[in-house]
Order: structure tokens, then C-alpha cells, then sequence
């Protein structure tokens, strides 16, 4: 299982979102945490790609305008990934993620 944190930004971001809003990103990330424990590639729907022109960030599509950024810290356990969390939010995230 994934180790994680989170961004000041993340964090502020997330606390804005509605309670619908949270827990469809909440499902994402299930979504996301079990391909990645499975060594599985990510499902389509999330469409988790590299973010253009930000080497090293990723994104992860949890809603039609729905996304968050992220990206692979040192691990924290040994052979288990570490997922910072960037940003969250529409679109518009994407413009500084």
C-alpha cells in the first residue's frame, strides 16, 4: 500500500471541495491505490498521464472537471511508493500544479 502526503496547498484545496465532490476524489484514489498495490496499470477513467511542461508530475482525473495533481516522493517503506499530493480542484489546477 502507497504512503502519502499532503500539500499545504492540497490540504486547503480539499477542505473547499463538497462533501459529494470529496468522496468521488476519495474513490479515485481507491481506484488509484489498488492498481498500484496490484502492479496493474491505472483504469482509463482516471486518466492519471504526466502533466506537460512538469517534469515529474502527474495527474489524476476524479471527475468530469475534477482533478488532482501529485507526485512520487522517497519511500517511506521500503518497496512501497509514496504519493505526494499537489492540488486539487477543476481544471484550473493544472495551470500551476
Amino acid at each position: 500500500m502507497p504512503t502519502h502526503e499532503e500539500e499545504p496547498l492540497f490540504a486547503r484545496e480539499f477542505a473547499s471541495l463538497t462533501t459529494a465532490q470529496k468522496a468521488r476524489f476519495q474513490d479515485g484514489v481507491r481506484k488509484m491505490v489498488n492498481a498500484i498495490t496490484a502492479s496493474q496499470p491505472f483504469r482509463p477513467g482516471l486518466r492519471v498521464k504526466g502533466v506537460q511542461g512538469h517534469a515529474g508530475v502527474f495527474e489524476m482525473t476524479w471527475a468530469p472537471d475534477g482533478r488532482a495533481t501529485f507526485q512520487y516522493g522517497p519511500e517511506q517503506i521500503p518497496g512501497e511508493k509514496r504519493i505526494i499530493w499537489r492540488r486539487i480542484g477543476g481544471h484550473e489546477t493544472l495551470q500551476n500544479p
